[in-house]
């Protein structure tokens, strides 16, 4: 039984290296899985709110390729001056992706 308990431990001590090396987070869950913006597929969504204070726009938004479902949230953005190009109401095209714990919008569209 000794052996059992001591056995169990190790894997549960040794199971979050693994899941780093594999490539993900060790949390399952919204965007855990990293990839490059230039090859992640856009998403359509709707700005609900754009919050320049917190850096942050809120977006309605089909499934992301992570694996997120349909949702309305918020969403930090890689470059602040896209904060002045959106409003609320409009629709968006981007792309977003896990940073430093954030989900972010890593690639914008606006319509044309």
């Amino acid at each position: 039984m000794k052996k059992l308990i001591t056995s169990l431990a190790w894997i549960v001590t040794l199971a979050p290296g693994f899941a780093m090396a594999a490539g993900h987070d060790v949390h399952a869950g919204h965007g855990t899985m990293h990839s490059d913006a230039a090859q992640t597929a856009l998403v359509d969504g709707l700005v609900k709110k754009v919050d320049k204070t917190g850096g942050k726009v809120t977006v309605s938004h089909g499934p992301l390729p992570n694996g997120m479902p349909a949702m309305t949230m918020a969403f930090k953005v890689k470059d602040a001056s896209w904060l002045d190009k959106v409003k609320d109401g409009q629709q968006i095209r981007f792309a977003a992706d896990n940073i430093n714990g954030a989900m972010t919008i890593v690639r914008l569209e606006l319509p044309k």
